[in-house]
Order: structure tokens, then sequence, then C-alpha cells
């Protein structure tokens, strides 16, 4: 992987892809301070990095960003709630941390406007703190409507 700092310009464009997929917050979830890496046979932009970790992926298929745990607790922080979130009830909290996936039975509230394929963040729901970043798989007015079926596909957890 090739690593350096964006331009002002691929700093501007990376935001306002963000933008796009995060509903007007990719200022937000963009610092300054990222570095790119990109791939030496493509040189498409793969990972943003931050302080050496991979805060945030790029898929070279369709331009989208996956998120990782760094960029997720930087949403978290800074997005309101319940924007982009899937709260989990507190019991089942660390069945997911353990690497579970988030079923509809286990979920208490999540934001309407999320559609399948987003990426959301799975959230404590007393706690409003973080348990991890995945894929939605169903919408999110239907998820705590069912008590079956898988809702949102787990990437990445605090507990990993």
């Amino acid at each position: 992987m090739i690593v350096r700092k964006p331009s002002r310009e691929e700093l501007d464009e990376l935001r306002w892809i963000a933008n796009l997929q995060f509903r007007g917050y990719g200022d937000v979830i963009v610092p300054d301070d990222i570095e790119i890496a990109y791939s030496p046979s493509t040189f498409k932009i793969r990972y943003l990095l931050l302080n050496n970790r991979i805060y945030m992926s790029m898929r070279a298929s369709d331009y989208r960003f996956i998120l990782h745990l760094p960029a997720g607790l930087t949403m978290n922080n800074t997005i309101p709630h319940p924007l982009l979130r899937v709260y989990v009830d507190s019991k089942y909290s660390v069945f997911i941390v353990k690497g579970g996936n988030v079923f509809s039975k286990h979920v208490v509230l999540a934001d309407p406007e999320i559609k399948p394929g987003d990426e959301v963040l799975v959230v404590d729901y007393d706690t409003c703190r973080l348990i991890g970043v995945g894929k939605a798989v169903k919408p999110g007015y239907a998820i705590p409507i069912y008590s079956w079926g898988e809702a949102v596909r787990m990437r990445e957890t605090i507990g990993e």
C-alpha cells in the first residue's frame, strides 16, 4: 500500500462522499489529520488511516465507506442520536460483543431511515455506548417491528 497525506481536493472529495453516505455529516466524520492508503496496482483509495490505524475502508467498486471501530466511536460521539444507529437491549450486548450478529428480537429502537446495506452503529440502549459497527440487513423501520431474522451483520465489535 502507498500511504500519504491527502491533498485538499482529495480531502474535500472524501468528505463529499461521506456527506452523501452519512446524511450530511462528512465534515465531522473525515478529520483533517487522516492519511490515505492507495492500492499499488489500481491507485484507488483503499483505507483512511488515523494514528496508523484503519479508520475507514473504501470499497473500490462503488466508493462507499466501510466503517471500522475508530470511525464508529467518532460518529457515536458527534452525530445526534438516533441517526444511523440500531439500539440493542442491554441483556444481549454481551452476546454481540463476543462476535454475534444482531437479530431483530434484540433491537429496541432503530433509525427508521436505515436502508438494507447501510453502514450502521450498534449501540447499547441503556448506556448509549458503542457495541460495534456493521451492515444493516433490513430497513430501519422494520427492524424493531419483526421479531425474527438478522437485522445487522456485525463487522467489528469492541470486544475484538
